[in-house]
């Protein structure tokens, strides 16, 4: 009876699985980059990552809100959180799954330290990036959701949780319809996206 409800509520939790998921991969890429350049990082950095990400999202939200505030700064980063791990371990991965003999034909080439990681071991993890964010934007979204249901004012999360308090089950049905749908859209934009990125890259 009222789909503009929807559609702004669903656009809020677009917006925030969007800019979590940026931040998560951001922050993701550059966390692996900087375990790559040295094995001593690379020993910290990977038990500490795989220490943070089995830590459960809804106990990390507490912590967070006192920290950022129960506002939407709160929500992007539970969305950050849940897509940096991921993006962490396949972009390392990445970094180090070369062509077999490149680095070898790279050396002997006299290709500087830039070169051989601008022109060979980025190029490798791109595709892993693709992957990553391929498994990450569902997730994205739902994890939106779970912030807005569990602290937020706005978007579908909040919708879902005061409809089911009125006990209006067709506002919630029509709630998790579309938030499936959301992450529908956002999935079938980030495959196309990766088959672009692979017929480019590999």
């Amino acid at each position: 009876g009222n789909p503009a409800i929807y559609v702004g509520n669903a656009g809020k939790t677009f917006m925030v699985a969007i800019l979590g998921l940026v931040f998560g991969l951001a922050a993701g890429v550059v966390l692996a980059l900087t375990a790559w350049t040295s094995r001593l990082l690379n020993g910290l950095l990977t038990p500490l990552g795989l220490i943070f990400s089995s830590i459960p999202v809804v106990a990390l939200i507490p912590i967070l809100a006192r920290l950022l505030g129960y506002d939407m700064r709160t929500e992007i980063a539970i969305v950050a959180i849940a897509a940096f791990f991921p993006t962490f371990v396949f972009v390392g991965a990445g970094l180090k799954s070369l062509p077999p003999g490149s680095g070898d034909l790279f050396k002997v080439m006299g290709a500087s330290p830039w070169q051989r990681f601008r022109r060979l071991v980025m190029p490798a993890a791109v595709p892993n990036l693709m992957v990553a964010l391929r498994l990450t934007a569902p997730e994205a979204v739902l994890a939106a959701i779970l912030a807005e249901l569990l602290m937020g004012t706005s978007g579908l999360g909040y919708m879902f949780r005061e409809a089911a308090g009125r006990f209006a089950t067709e506002r919630a049905f029509g709630t998790s319809i579309i938030a499936t749908i959301t992450a529908v859209i956002v999935f079938g934009l980030v495959m196309s996206a990766e088959r672009r990125v692979d017929a480019r890259w590999k």
